[in-house]
């Protein structure tokens, strides 16, 4: 039940259908009707209104919380549109009730991806001035020095900025690991095209406190206490305007 007029993407949210950022896109492709009629952009539900997206009402029953730990196969598209595409991560998981993930990995890229249905922890994990780690490790087409080392790590000018700081290893001739707390489009691709390296290979290993434990294709709940940790983490999480970064879209 709407207790008061909620913006109909954070109702999406709330009620577990998918993210805010989703929910702004079904809003600009007409997707989503309120009472039968296509909203505008910030349009706000109110008690007795009627939601729909794709003409199937939306249920207003909470369901309870699913927070997953996935390893993403190269291939696997993260998109909760299974209209668009086959390979899409929903379709793969087929998980019994719906859930979206928070952030993404692209297609040519592997390793650990949060989906949930709780779309006010997805904001949260989200905002760009949180400064939350990601871990990965790449490999590239050629050898590596540390030259290569200690350029990424004092930041590549790429998209109009240059990246933040960050913490680089090199692991073997090729491979180096490399720790992010933003998630510009690309990023980890295009800061080695800058110096012209082209990734070959790259997997997300660690979020956070949580750590890629899993076989490929599989998935797991979230402990009591990792999800505790993250939500000590994003407590403190802006609810100011800002960008949300979409992840590190490798």
């Amino acid at each position: 039940m709407i207790e008061k007029e909620t913006r109909i993407n954070k109702y999406l949210s709330e009620q577990g259908f998918c993210s805010r950022r989703a929910a702004d896109k079904l809003i600009e492709q007409e997707r989503i009707t309120i009472n039968g009629k296509v909203p505008a952009m910030g349009t706000k539900v109110k008690r007795g209104d009627k939601v729909a997206v794709d003409g199937e009402p939306i249920s207003t029953k909470k369901e309870q919380p699913v927070y997953l730990a996935f390893n993403k196969p190269v291939g696997i598209v993260c998109t909760t549109d299974t209209r668009v595409e086959k390979d899409n991560i929903i379709d793969f998981i087929n998980y019994p009730t719906r859930i979206f993930p928070i952030g993404r990995l692209d297609k040519p890229s592997e390793g650990l991806i949060f989906l949930t249905n709780d779309g006010d922890i997805v904001n949260k994990i989200l905002r760009a001035r949180n400064n939350h780690e990601k871990e990965y490790i790449v490999t590239v087409n050629h050898s590596i020095n540390n030259q290569f080392i200690k350029r990424m790590a004092a930041g590549v000018p790429i998209l109009n900025t240059v990246t933040r700081e960050c913490e680089v290893e090199q692991l073997g001739r090729k491979t180096f690991r490399i720790v992010l707390t933003q998630g510009l489009n690309r990023q980890i691709r295009r800061m080695c095209e800058y110096l012209d390296y082209r990734v070959t290979k790259l997997k997300r290993v660690r979020i956070m406190n949580v750590e890629l434990d899993i076989p490929q294709g599989t998935y797991r709940n979230l402990t009591s206490e990792e999800l505790q940790e993250i939500k000590r983490l994003t407590a403190s999480s802006s609810k100011s305007i800002e960008p949300i970064v979409d992840d590190e879209m490798d």
